[in-house]
C-alpha cells in the first residue's frame, strides 16, 4: 500500500514541484493573447461595438465601451509580460461578470449553461491568477527580485 501511496501521490507531488511555473504562465499567454486580440478588434471596431454595448443595456456606452476594449487590450498585453498581473486581474474578472451579465444572462437556463460560457472560464483564470500570482516568469517576479533583496525567494514566489 505504501508504494501506491508513491507511486500516486508523491511522484507527481515531486514533478509537479519542478513544474510550477508552467501553469500561471500558460494561463497568462492563452488569456493575454486572447484579451490582446479581442481588445484590439473592439478598438478597430468602436461605433459598432458601441452599439452593440448600448442593446446589451450597458450604461453609458460612449465611455465604457472604449474603456472595456482599452482594458481588454492593455490588460491582455500585461497578462501576457506578467506585469501588475494580480492588479490587471481584478478588472479582467469584472468585466467577465459584467459580459455575463449583459450579454449571456438571457442564454442561462441552468448552471451547466452558465459554467459552460466561456466568460465563466476567463473569470476562474483571472481570479486564479489574482490569487496565486503570475509565477516565476513574468516581470512581476524580477521587479520583486530586484527590490526586495533582502527577502527569501518564496516571499516574491520564486
Amino acid at each position: 500500500m505504501n508504494s501506491l501511496v508513491t507511486i500516486l501521490y508523491d511522484w507527481p507531488r515531486v514533478v509537479s514541484g519542478y513544474l510550477g511555473w508552467a501553469a500561471p504562465l500558460a494561463v497568462r499567454i492563452v488569456v493575454g493573447w486572447v484579451f490582446l486580440w479581442t481588445g484590439w478588434q473592439k478598438l478597430s471596431a468602436l461605433p459598432r461595438m458601441i452599439e452593440n454595448f448600448r442593446e446589451w443595456g450597458i450604461p453609458a456606452p460612449e465611455i465604457l465601451t472604449p474603456f472595456v476594449s482599452g482594458m481588454e487590450f492593455v490588460g491582455g498585453l500585461m497578462l501576457l509580460a506578467g506585469l501588475l498581473t494580480r492588479i490587471v486581474s481584478v478588472p479582467m474578472m469584472i468585466i467577465m461578470l459584467v459580459a455575463i451579465a449583459s450579454a449571456k444572462w438571457g442564454d442561462v437556463d441552468s448552471l451547466q449553461t452558465l459554467l459552460g460560457f466561456e466568460e465563466v472560464s476567463y473569470f476562474v483564470m483571472f481570479a486564479w491568477l489574482g490569487i496565486a500570482g503570475p509565477g516565476p516568469i513574468s516581470l512581476d517576479h524580477l521587479i520583486l527580485k530586484a527590490t526586495r533583496r533582502n527577502r527569501p525567494p518564496s516571499d516574491y514566489g520564486a
